[in-house]
């Protein structure tokens, strides 16, 4: 196993997985708009066709999650048809596929971190859709592996860490959502984490076992002012802003798509079957912030 398809480039993941994967041996080949495109499914088969590559991670999505309330049929075809032509194809050339998918599947009522066995409940229209692509994936392909992940950033892209920073430029106050329980995942952990389970796919070959859903996001767990708080202290490091953080509820900032109050995920399971984890979510925000002054 040797050139992998990673579908969604330009994306925070997909940008990470080009450089965690040639430093494990794999050729990157990225693949994103507009000549890849879901709605256009003739050019996904071109693609692959003309790439041959010995697995595939689906990266690419329709993430905007607010967005996806009025133009659920749009999400849908991004993140449930998509996955299922993606599923088809590898299933067909005989390769595994790797399905990026969300914490956003639960609704967040457990009151502890949710193991993937657990039965999911989406609240949004994103959620659903992503849902609708785990399964199209898998049904599609039975070398499936499902990666649910959350709160991701990175140091490029549209993310909280890049919309904190960018505000605590301009404000001296700001008002963060304290009440939502989660799992920050730096981009460039999680890419490494792909590459380390391809290794081992290629390592041992595929085994029926690897099939399945996995959680992998940063260790341990905050809120979104935790992760606030973190984001400036570091930044505050290196003379960056700190802003005073003023802790609100999620009632005070109300959006279009419900958000799963505690969306913490159990990652054991990755541990167990391939002895892949995350570093910490603190780790992950050091290095992201260490790119970001690096520019």
């Amino acid at each position: 196993m040797r050139r992998i398809l990673v579908t969604g480039r330009g994306g925070q993941l997909a940008t990470g997985l080009e450089a965690a994967l040639p430093a494990l041996g794999f050729e990157a080949l990225l693949v994103g708009q507009p000549e890849f495109e879901f709605d256009q499914p003739e050019s996904v088969i071109a693609a692959f066709n003309t790439l041959k590559p010995d697995a595939v991670v689906n990266c690419a999505a329709w993430t905007a999650v607010d967005a996806a309330e009025d133009q659920e049929a749009a999400a849908f075809r991004a993140n449930a048809l998509g996955p299922a032509l993606l599923g088809r194809l590898s299933r067909d050339a005989g390769i595994p596929i790797i399905q990026i998918s969300t914490d956003y599947v639960y609704d967040g009522l457990k009151g502890a971190p949710y193991l993937e066995s657990d039965a999911p409940n989406p609240l949004s229209a994103y959620g659903r859709t992503k849902l609708a692509g785990e399964w199209a994936a898998q049904a599609a392909n039975p070398r499936c592996i499902v990666l649910r992940t959350a709160w991701v950033f990175a140091p490029m892209g549209k993310n909280f860490l890049r919309t904190m920073l960018a505000l605590g430029e301009d404000r001296p106050e700001l008002r963060v959502v304290a009440d939502q329980w989660g799992s920050p995942t730096a981009a460039p952990d999680l890419a490494d984490a792909i590459a380390a389970i391809l290794a081992r796919l290629g390592a041992d070959g595929w085994r029926d076992d690897f099939a399945g859903t996995y959680h992998a996001t940063g260790g341990g767990f905050t809120t979104w002012h935790g992760f606030a708080e973190a984001i400036f202290a570091e930044a505050a490091r290196h003379g960056g802003a700190r802003p005073k953080l003023h802790a609100i509820t999620t009632a005070e900032y109300p959006t279009k798509a419900k958000r799963p109050a505690d969306g913490r995920l159990d990652n054991g399971k990755l541990l167990g079957i391939f002895g892949v984890g995350l570093p910490s979510w603190e780790a992950g925000l050091a290095r992201v912030m260490a790119a970001l002054r690096q520019g």
